[in-house]
């Protein structure tokens, strides 16, 4: 009896540091100051997008090439800064296309803190900025990585945009937690959910979805399950000795901006 007793505390306090502590476990910002020079794309500038709550965020930008030339929005995923995405932008910058490279608030300089619902203030403000620059919705595409593919999602229901490329994408961050907690009611848990399978279907514009069999941080069959229930158009490219952080060492850039002139 003791023995059960005791087992029943250890699980009610674990299942209270998941509870007190997920954000801690989902997002992990760096600080630092962020020069697109110093990461190896000095042709970006350094701007910044105001929020509807008042803050002022770090963003990098370039202007397309040309007048036919898509912009791309990126939104990146739960750790690190904007600057360690500078090796993964620099081919589309070099292909032409514009680049709007958004730093979520408490990532690098900003201030704030992640949630969900910040992260999704925090792109809508990124899409009014391009839309002051006189990018037009149709000729803008956005790029979710990871846990920004819940933001990408969240941003492109609904709009006529040119296109929805998703990095390594989830159904939820319920499933996600189920599959690497499986002992706990995950489902009550989670308080950001990002619940894009119940949103995918709202998405009006060619979809592309890039996941990594070998994915260990989020199931290659989540990315699966996420592109089953998207509408047409779509594309699923998986890549059977990628994981989850290495898909651009196979190749991954170039088939998007295949994809991207193929649709465009």
């Amino acid at each position: 009896m003791s023995f059960v007793i005791t087992a029943v505390i250890i699980y009610a306090v674990l299942l209270g540091l998941l509870y007190v502590f997920q954000r801690n476990l989902l997002y992990h910002p760096s600080s630092g100051h962020l020069d697109p020079a110093h990461y190896g794309i000095p042709e970006m500038a350094v701007v910044k997008v105001a929020t509807d709550d008042g803050l002022s965020l770090t963003a990098w930008y370039r202007p397309p090439a040309n007048d036919d030339a898509l912009t791309l929005l990126y939104l990146h995923g739960n750790a690190g800064h904007i600057g360690y995405r500078a090796g993964k932008v620099k081919p589309y910058l070099d292909a032409g296309y514009g680049m709007l490279l958004l730093s979520y608030r408490g990532y690098g300089t900003n201030p704030g803190y992640p949630t969900e619902e910040h992260l999704y203030l925090d792109s809508r403000a990124a899409l009014n900025f391009l839309a002051e620059q006189r990018i037009q919705i149709f000729k803008t595409v956005i790029y979710g990585e990871s846990l920004g593919t819940g933001v990408a999602v969240e941003m492109a229901q609904n709009l006529g945009i040119a296109g929805l490329v998703l990095e390594a994408p989830f159904s939820s961050i319920v499933d996600v937690a189920a599959h690497h907690f499986k002992l706990f009611p995950t489902g009550f848990l989670v308080r950001d959910k990002y619940n894009s399978l119940s949103k995918i279907n709202n998405i009006k514009a060619p979809i592309l979805i890039i996941h990594g069999e070998k994915d260990h941080t989020i199931p290659y069959s989540l990315g699966r399950k996420l592109y089953d229930a998207a509408p047409r158009p779509k594309e699923f490219y998986g890549i059977p000795n990628a994981g989850h952080n290495d898909l651009y060492d196979h190749g991954v850039a170039a088939k998007i901006i295949e994809y991207l002139e193929s649709n465009s």
